[in-house]
């Protein structure tokens, strides 16, 4: 059953693209500018850390992490969102995507009021979210998030009877690839049909602490002022962009009592723990907040730095938070093979990030440009594209 509905998928985002430009020599020094792989430098002390208890190597580690990492979590929780979630409703992870697949595997059901069970996805989207949905059975509805709504998408336009197969919705603020943020109208809104419909929401809020002016709100600060159902939020963070250790894999869900008692009991069967030096450098980052305002000063640089090259280009709007540009171009695909082409700098098509639907690819008109390289790399790469793209 599964390798048949697997089957009809569109390869993964990258292979895509390495097999549309990598036979195409490129024209120019080679600038990467695809992926969300943060570059900015981490803690010295996260080296030092992992390096002073690595006899943890010779442990198994707590499955859920250690006392001090979901104490760090919690209190990282309240001192972000004002929300109070214990230690006991925290799960460390092997980075979000573990938690917005497995979570999906824990706590959606087979069937909902004796049909099949809907998932409700933003349209472009993080492409687990799909795989989650299509593991557990359920039908995949992919919601455009565009332009004309802000880049969020509209879950209460969906008709009532796909509303009320609906189990889950995913939710991604600040939204990749665009860096638009959910305001506190749109959360409480998207809460309140939540409620009617009955379905949970998971909040990927991996991007929320890269931003220019204003911390984005979370949305388990918007459940508790609309005094929502505990168990209505599923929140997932990650240390990937908020201190730039990708490669740590290491976050963190979070939620009601029931979810995460049953997000830990599929994790003690299936998931595998953080090591214990991973854990160890896990609590002292989420701990400390001066490296996350140092990175932000970076990345504030950057949007500067984006809007001096690209402002006045036709439809161009610098991101409110994370760290991606999104391009309007006449055809993406077009237009990352013509930059490659002639400049050497390597883009996504934003295609890739989508699904059609009625004919339509919300992507297909976009390039999404990854701005992780150090700012005098990244002013090359974006002069060069448009010169290239915009002339």
């Amino acid at each position: 059953m599964f390798p048949e509905r697997f089957s009809d998928l569109p390869e993964y985002a990258f292979p895509r693209l390495r097999a549309l430009l990598d036979h195409h020599e490129p024209g120019g020094e080679v600038l990467h500018m695809t992926i969300g792989e943060p570059k900015h430098p981490f803690p010295e002390w996260v080296a030092e850390t992992v390096c002073a208890t690595t006899a943890g190597f010779n442990s198994y580690p707590p499955n859920d992490g250690t006392p001090e990492l979901r104490g760090a979590i919690s209190d990282f929780i309240a001192r972000r969102y004002g929300s109070t979630i214990p230690p006991e409703q925290v799960m460390a992870l092997n980075g979000t995507r573990e938690g917005l697949y497995n979570a999906a595997m824990a706590l959606l059901p087979e069937t909902k009021a004796g049909k099949r069970p809907v998932v409700l996805i933003p349209n472009p989207f993080y492409q687990v979210y799909m795989i989650a949905a299509i593991s557990v059975g359920a039908e995949p509805v992919f919601v455009p998030a565009s332009r004309d709504n802000g880049f969020l998408p509209d879950y209460a336009a969906l008709p009532p009877e796909i509303l009320d197969r609906t189990t889950a919705c995913y939710l991604c603020t600040p939204t990749n690839p665009q860096g638009a943020v959910a305001g506190a109208e749109y959360l409480a809104d998207l809460l309140a049909l939540a409620e009617r419909h009955d379905f949970k929401i998971f909040a990927d809020e991996c991007y929320s602490e890269i931003y220019r002016d204003t911390a984005p709100m979370g949305v388990l600060s918007a459940a508790d002022k609309a005094g929502a159902d505990p168990e209505r939020v599923v929140l997932f963070q990650s240390l990937s962009k908020r201190s730039n250790v990708p490669g740590l894999r290491s976050g963190f869900v979070a939620g009601g009592p029931e979810s995460l008692r049953r997000i830990r009991q599929l994790r003690a069967y299936s998931g595998a723990p953080l090591p214990l030096p991973i854990q160890n450098a896990s609590a002292l980052l989420w701990a400390d907040d001066a490296h996350v305002v140092e990175n932000r000063a970076l990345y504030a640089e950057k949007y500067d730095a984006a809007d001096e090259i690209l402002s006045g280009l036709p439809g161009y709007a610098g991101p409110e938070a994370g760290f991606f540009l999104w391009l309007p171009v006449p055809d993406g695909e077009t237009a990352a093979l013509r930059l490659w082409q002639a400049t050497g700098v390597r883009v996504l098509p934003g295609a890739y990030l989508s699904r059609r639907v009625d004919g339509d690819n919300p992507g297909a008109g976009y390039i999404r440009v990854a701005m992780v390289a150090p700012k005098d790399e990244m002013i090359v790469g974006l002069t060069r594209l448009r010169d290239c793209l915009y002339s």
